[in-house]
């Protein structure tokens, strides 16, 4: 199995909530775990950023039906997370899927990839998303617990355990994911 790292949304806007902002020291170590180890073995490390346009074109339904964009191109809130080590290839989405309108698929294809190591936030919305867009695609995911988190707990726990009993995925913390 030929096994890639997908890292989503580590960038400083996903992290204004509070309850993401308590553990975001945490899901930046355990992520970084997972760069380290994925390059120890040779796995392609990919990082999805979502970046919105300041006219508004690319925003996605609730941030227009709010009037309130997130993560627009050239703020501070759509930089990436401070610390975060660097990826082989970064891509751009605008929406929760990371294979939404991006290159991703066809990047992963190009190198064999058919196994997803997930980390990143949120849980509930563009993990899920982007797993569930995986098991379309026939990928293997592995969600990695530990490197994931949601603004409620409760949903964190509950997306990774639908995605695991209705997808198949494996959840597993940082510390146990093999690239080999």
């Amino acid at each position: 199995m030929t096994t890639a790292l997908l890292v989503i949304d580590l960038q400083n806007d996903y992290f204004a909530d509070a309850e993401l902002a308590r553990c975001k020291a945490d899901v930046l170590a355990a992520s970084n775990l997972l760069v380290r180890a994925a390059r120890a073995a040779g796995a392609l490390v990919v990082e999805a950023q979502t970046v919105h346009a300041r006219d508004r074109s690319t925003w996605a339904l609730n941030m227009l039906d709010d009037d309130q964009g997130m993560a627009i191109e050239g703020t501070e809130g759509a930089r990436r997370l401070d610390g975060l080590l660097e990826p082989d290839l970064c891509i751009v989405k605008t929406r929760d899927s990371a294979f939404y309108d991006t290159p991703l698929e066809s990047r992963l294809r190009e190198r064999g990839v058919d196994r997803l190591v997930l980390a990143g936030v949120s849980t509930e919305s563009c993990i899920a998303a982007t797993a569930t867009d995986a098991y379309a695609r026939d990928l293997r995911v592995v969600l990695v617990d530990d490197a994931t988190a949601s603004v409620e707990w409760r949903l964190h726990d509950e997306t990774l355990a639908r995605l695991q009993r209705q997808y198949r995925q494996a959840v597993v913390p940082a510390r146990r994911v093999r690239f080999d």
